[in-house]
């Protein structure tokens, strides 16, 4: 089995308005063994110059806290126009980045909920267009000893980036792998243990997250919830990732906001191709016991703007609960 270390995603502290090293003093302070960053707003990417990466990386030494990179992107169009846009120099100043702090993992997150939209491509042309970028990156990715993790968003299923990745001619372990987001899964009507299993052998990084999954009027809809009250069946997917032959270090995320799901509607549904009855109905089963969960008020839905509020409290809850669970069976 390999070592893995619990830590947090930048993206779950946003509110607090922290710089890198005040997020990465902020780990050390409650516990957590590394930080992966979601990618710098403005005011903070202008601060995080070469000798501000360094000094990261040195603290990150000094504390042992593993680091993992943001600001990948994989999705070759600008989502408000869809016109094309050439990806290689954001990834090359990621890559930069990565390699100053000292990481391997760069998580890409370029993706809306393009199924969701009508005025999107096709999903297919979005893989083709996704394939032929990333193709044309391969060689400047491999020689920075680098790995673009995509994560499990909200543009392809498990069933589509294993296509994506042969397209891309690379296998796993080179410079394609997967941020495994746990309750994204949900919202892409996948089972998240079914899911963690096709894409088990890409998963270089992980958001260990929680959530819920309930019936409503018109639909169905998905939302995060505190780390070990939800339905994700986070244990087993951390049992998962202990069989990979390489460090996965398990970082939470969480935040507010909930996804509608418009399941009742045919054309939705269709751009689902490889969704099968037996997953559909193992949702359907993982929906009742959210609606019983949320009746019985161990699990509520957090807004956005709610978020900042809680947002520290809850992070440091998920750490402690993430450890409880680990320990579960051991």
């Amino acid at each position: 089995m390999n070592e893995r270390k619990i830590g947090i995603d930048s993206y779950g502290l946003h509110p607090l308005d922290l710089d890198p090293l005040e997020i990465m003093e902020w780990a050390v302070k409650h516990g957590a063994e590394g930080v992966q960053f979601s990618g710098l707003e403005s005011p903070q990417r202008e601060k995080a110059d070469k000798a501000y990466l360094k000094d990261m990386a040195q603290f990150a030494e000094e504390k042992g806290l593993y680091l993992e990179w943001g600001g990948g992107q994989h999705i070759p169009f600008d989502l408000s126009t869809w016109q094309r846009i050439d990806l290689t120099e954001i990834n090359r100043k990621a890559v930069e980045e990565a390699n100053l702090i000292g990481t391997r993992i760069i998580r890409s997150c370029s993706g809306g909920l393009m199924r969701w939209d009508p005025a999107s491509p096709m999903t297919e042309t979005l893989l083709q267009e996704t394939a032929a970028s990333l193709l044309s990156q391969k060689q400047m990715l491999i020689e920075h000893n680098v790995v673009l993790a995509i994560e499990t968003h909200f543009e392809f299923t498990t069933w589509e980036l294993l296509r994506l990745f042969e397209r891309c001619e690379t296998e796993p372990g080179e410079y394609l792998g997967i941020c495994l987001d746990t309750m994204n899964l949900l919202t892409m009507l996948e089972d998240p243990v079914k899911a963690s299993e096709r894409i088990l052998p890409w998963v270089v990084s992980t958001h260990i997250k929680d959530g819920a999954i309930i019936f409503l009027e018109d639909g169905m809809m998905t939302f995060p919830v505190e780390l070990g009250k939800g339905i994700v069946n986070i244990k087993k997917i951390a049992d998962l990732l202990q069989l990979l032959p390489w460090t996965i270090n398990l970082s939470i995320e969480d935040h507010g906001g909930n996804f509608s799901l418009p399941v009742y509607d045919p054309l939705f549904v269709s751009k689902f191709p490889d969704l099968s009855v037996q997953e559909f109905a193992g949702l359907l089963k993982l929906a009742s016991r959210s609606v019983t969960a949320l009746q019985k008020g161990t699990i509520n839905m957090v807004s956005r703007d709610k978020w900042p509020g809680i947002c520290e409290e809850r992070v440091i809850n998920d750490l402690a609960n993430l450890r409880t669970i680990l320990r579960k069976g051991t």
